[in-house]
């Protein structure tokens, strides 16, 4: 078979709205209806417009689209890594509830940088997204002012703020932590070591650090029994002989993420230490390989699902302008006792 003959011919054209019209023997403005109103369609014409659509390959022009409508029916969301689970259970939950109404997502990853983060939001509104999602609650003082003055929905996650841009949907990072710190006392625990994340630009990890010292001080104990890592095995692993070597007499360890209490669960294992023998140890994630350590964690489980689902209804809602109006919207936590602590 000569070669040429299954090359694709430049000069053929993509199908045009008419030519949806014209095979479909409807109007342009049904088609139209079809592609932006489909409950404004009947059950037969919207399916008879899809198939044809579909047979014959029409791409709708999305931008030409927006222009009229003033929408583009996307949604630009920045979270801090694309490497950790825990954000793209959220990410899972924000699609799912978007693009069953038709929303596509716009994602970039900051990591970790607020002058980053700066960058994709003015990067997304060139885009003219209809709504911004961001994680966490500190941002550069040029994010602030873009978002306020973009003039459509913006939604903060992962915590709670009482200042938000527009919405905050999340749980406090300092109550989960200092909960679990209290939990760990009321288990007998007297000497609690802290691992925690870095805390520059990260509020999450800064709450969390904070609601461990505040539970440490209220219960008379030492506040001085902190390391701080990135989030991984090989960091966890390395922070909890950092904090034996300065605290031996350290009974319990909360690992204020799952990464690091698994990092600490395989250094006891290579060490011989048995847990809880040695020392009782709780995380916080409730991540999925929580239940699955030997012995299963101990930690807090976080609304990761939920929020960005709610995230989505929410702004699906704005967009609608049927919002109920709430501005902080807190989903809680819960404490996951196994037999780690």
């Amino acid at each position: 078979m000569d070669n040429k003959s299954q090359m694709p011919n430049p000069s053929s054209k993509q199908p045009r709205m008419s030519d949806i019209a014209e095979a479909a023997n409807v109007s342009l403005a049904t088609v139209s209806r079809v592609l932006n109103l489909p409950d404004k369609v009947s059950e037969d014409t919207r399916l008879r417009v899809i198939e044809t659509i579909k047979r014959l390959g029409y791409v709708p022009d999305m931008v030409a689209g927006s222009l009229v409508s003033r929408r583009s029916h996307v949604v630009g969301v920045v979270i801090p890594t694309i490497t950790n689970s825990l954000f793209a259970e959220t990410t899972d939950g924000l699609t799912s509830a978007l693009e069953s109404e038709g929303y596509q997502l716009m994602m970039g990853s900051s990591r970790y940088s607020t002058e980053k983060e700066a960058e994709l939001v003015r990067a997304m509104i060139s885009r003219r997204v209809d709504a911004v999602v961001l994680t966490g609650t500190t941002h550069e003082p040029a994010t602030h002012e873009l978002l306020r003055r973009a003039g459509f929905p913006v939604f903060e996650m992962w915590n709670l703020t009482e200042n938000p841009i527009d919405t905050v949907v999340g749980f406090s990072n300092f109550e989960a932590a200092r909960q679990m710190t209290l939990f760990l006392a009321r288990k007998g625990y007297r000497k609690i070591g802290y691992l925690g994340g870095l805390t520059e630009n990260n509020d999450r990890t800064q709450g969390r650090e904070e609601g461990y010292l505040a539970a440490i001080s209220a219960l008379g104990q030492q506040s001085n029994r902190i390391v701080r890592s990135e989030f991984d095995f090989r960091s966890g692993a390395a922070a909890l002989l950092e904090l034996l070597r300065h605290h031996p007499d350290t009974d319990a360890v909360f690992a204020a993420s799952d990464v690091l209490a698994a990092g600490v669960v395989f250094e006891c294992q290579r060490q011989a230490w048995e847990i809880p023998d040695r020392f009782g140890l709780a995380g916080l994630d409730d991540s999925i390989i929580a239940s699955e350590l030997n012995p299963p964690l101990t930690t807090v489980r976080l609304p990761r699902y939920e929020m960005g689902a709610r995230i989505g209804r929410e702004i699906i809602a704005r967009l609608r302008d049927h919002s109920s109006g709430e501005r902080i919207i807190d989903l809680g936590f819960e404490i996951i006792e196994r037999s780690s602590a």
